[in-house]
C-alpha cells in the first residue's frame, strides 16, 4: 500500500509547502518544526495499521474498557536529517523501542555511488513492527540497504516506510524490493531525479536545512 498525502488537503500540504520554499526554509528551527509536525500526522495516520487489544482500565470512579496497542513499534531514523522526523513520531509513539542508522552516499565518479552503513544501534525487531523513517527517499538505495543491514537485528512481522518528499523512482524502487508486505507513507511524490539523484523539485540538502551545511 502507498499512501501520497499531498493528494488530499490537510494542513500537512502547508508544512511542505514551507520545507520547500527558499525564503522560508532558511529558518532552520521552522525547517525542523515542520519536519517533527509532519512526523507527528503520519504517525497517527500509522497508529491506524497497528494491532491493538482491549485493556481494562481503573478509573477514580470504576472501570472502563480500552482498545490499547498490543506491541508498540521499533522506530528507525536514518541520520542525520531523520531525527526531527523521528522526535515527532516518538511524540505519538511515546513508549516505541528506537533504532538509528548512518547511512550516506560513497561516490566514485561524479554521479555514481554506493550506499555506506557504519553505524546501527537497533533492538531485536523479531516479529514487531518496523517503522523506517528519512525525510528525502530520492533513489531508494539507502532504504533498502539499510533495511537490509537491520534484518540481522531479526525479521519484523511488519514494514513500513515514512518519508516526506520522494521521486517516483524511488517508490517504485521501493514496492518492488520490499513487495506487499510494506506500507509506503510518502507526503509528496516528484517525477524527476537529477544526474545526481537529487529529487527535483524537491527542497535541497534536508540535513543541512536542519543543522547546518556540512564539509
Amino acid at each position: 500500500m502507498v499512501t501520497v498525502f499531498n493528494t488530499h488537503n490537510t494542513i500537512l500540504n502547508n508544512y511542505i509547502a514551507e520545507m520547500r520554499d527558499v525564503s522560508i526554509q532558511k529558518d532552520a528551527l521552522r525547517f525542523r518544526k515542520n519536519i517533527e509536525r509532519i512526523g507527528q500526522l503520519m504517525a497517527y495516520e500509522i497508529s491506524k495499521k497497528i494491532t491493538y487489544s482491549s485493556a481494562q482500565i481503573t478509573t477514580p470512579l470504576g472501570l472502563a474498557k480500552e482498545n490499547v496497542i498490543a506491541e508498540q513499534p521499533v522506530l528507525a531514523t536514518i541520520l542525520r536529517a531523520g531525527l526531527p522526523f523521528h522526535y515527532g513520531m516518538l511524540s505519538v509513539f511515546d513508549k516505541a523501542e528506537n533504532a538509528f542508522i548512518t547511512a550516506f552516499r560513497k561516490y566514485s565518479s561524479e554521479t555514481e555511488f554506493s550506499v555506506e552503513i557504519q553505524y546501527m544501534a537497533c533492538p531485536d525487531l523479531t516479529g514487531k513492527t518496523l517503522i523506517l523513517c528519512d525525510p528525502m527517499l530520492a533513489s531508494g538505495s539507502s532504504m533498502f540497504g539499510v533495511y537490509e543491514k537491520m534484518l540481522k537485528n531479526g525479521k519484523p512481522a511488519k514494514v513500513h516506510i515514512a518519508s516526506i518528499i520522494a521521486s517516483q523512482k524511488a517508490v517504485d524502487f521501493v514496492s518492488s524490493k520490499f513487495g506487499t508486505d510494506v506500507d509506503i507513507w510518502i507526503g509528496a511524490v516528484d517525477k524527476e531525479l537529477n544526474s545526481h539523484s537529487y529529487i527535483v523539485p524537491g527542497l535541497g540538502d534536508a540535513g543541512d536545512l536542519a543543522f547546518g551545511e556540512k564539509l
